[in-house]
């Protein structure tokens, strides 16, 4: 077998290297907002509030979600319940990620979905998307969306995040939530991190093309 390597032009070559300097760059900023984030003071008490299980349809405080003193937990807020009678299609995309890296993430902390639905409808669609990695949760008739900001007075829901961590006295604190809406001419890209099919469309020539994920293909 021969081996060699492709050819590029002069001119292919130049425009990597400055992408490649660009690409640097992007990866030292983006490890400054990290350490921006880690900074925020967790000074923020929040209620203790009362979720139900999806899986055992038993009654479950944030509190009790910590596995252990010293690790975070992180709440996926599921857009499904209330006004939104349908799974959300993206948040769906974003879950089946998160149930296949759900047991490495959980090596270092504790993570959970939270929807507005109600329990039996959460399961229903866990089982069609085959999460079986993932601790579902229901809000149940808690004020824990809204309060968190994933839900409005009128029922509608909005994809989030939240980070939280459980101080010595056993108050759980809020350190930080985030959504797609960044601005008002950024309204889905705030939390496009937390899923690898844009950024592996972002390395084609057509990059992200107007396309939205289904519930079924």
């Amino acid at each position: 077998m021969k081996l060699t390597r492709l050819k590029e032009s002069d001119e292919y070559r130049r425009q990597r290297e400055e992408l490649r300097v660009a690409e640097l760059d992007l990866t030292d900023h983006v490890e400054r907002v990290a350490a921006l984030r880690r900074k925020l003071p967790a000074d923020t008490a929040v209620d203790d509030y009362q979720l139900i299980d999806v899986a055992s349809g038993d009654h479950v405080r944030i509190s009790e979600l910590f596995s252990a003193p010293d690790r975070a937990l992180i709440l996926y807020h599921f857009m499904y319940g209330k006004a939104q009678t349908e799974p959300c299609p993206l948040c769906t995309m974003w879950i089946d990620g998160y149930n296949a890296a759900a047991p490495h993430l959980t090596q270092n902390v504790d993570f959970a979905v939270v929807a507005a639905a109600e329990p039996a409808a959460i399961k229903t669609q866990a089982t069609s998307r085959g999460w079986g990695n993932l601790r579902l949760l229901s809000a149940g008739d808690t004020t824990f969306k809204y309060d968190l900001g994933s839900e409005e007075a009128d029922g509608t829901q909005t994809e989030w995040i939240s980070v939280f961590i459980r101080s010595d006295d056993g108050t759980v604190r809020h350190l930080y939530s985030k959504g797609a809406e960044m601005a008002d001419d950024r309204r889905e890209r705030g939390i496009d991190l937390l899923t690898p099919v844009w950024h592996l469309l972002d390395l084609t020539p057509n990059g992200r093309p107007d396309w939205y994920p289904l519930l079924n293909y």
